[in-house]
């Protein structure tokens, strides 16, 4: 059984660096994280100029076709019958990306075939986690 997907898709940057309007971006989600997604953006999209990964609650990407949602550093909500605008917010500013909705619903789709939404529970590793928390930072 397939533990790890990951899919590419366009992103339409709003508010980045200059001159960047369309990007790849790569979508993973990985059962051993069950509640989560990332979303990746490659160096020529950033600021800083490496890769940049986002990871937030795969619920939150989910709720977030239907109606806004999200209050901290992510923010996802649909912008028209086709797009849904993501919000990311950071010290540096605040980039908002434009993808397309029927993307982001087939992603969910086979995050949903690797965890089933509401199962996710199922898949932690409590022991492995409380050993990281538990170990503090690196």
């Amino acid at each position: 059984m397939i533990a790890v997907i990951e899919q590419a898709v366009q992103a339409r940057l709003v508010a980045t660096a200059p001159k960047v309007e369309t990007v790849p971006v790569t979508l993973c989600y990985d059962r051993s994280d069950p509640f989560a997604v990332r979303m990746a953006f490659p160096a020529p999209a950033t600021l800083e100029g490496v890769e940049v990964s986002w990871t937030f609650a795969r619920e939150l990407l989910r709720s977030g076709l239907i109606r806004p949602s999200g209050q901290g550093d992510v923010r996802v909500r649909p912008y028209d019958g086709d797009r849904t605008t993501i919000e990311f917010h950071a010290p540096e500013g605040v980039a908002i990306v434009l993808m397309a909705t029927a993307e982001l619903q087939r992603f969910l789709r086979r995050s949903a075939e690797v965890v089933s939404p509401g199962h996710e529970h199922l898949y932690l590793d409590m022991d492995h986690s409380l050993a990281e928390l538990m170990r503090g930072p690196r």
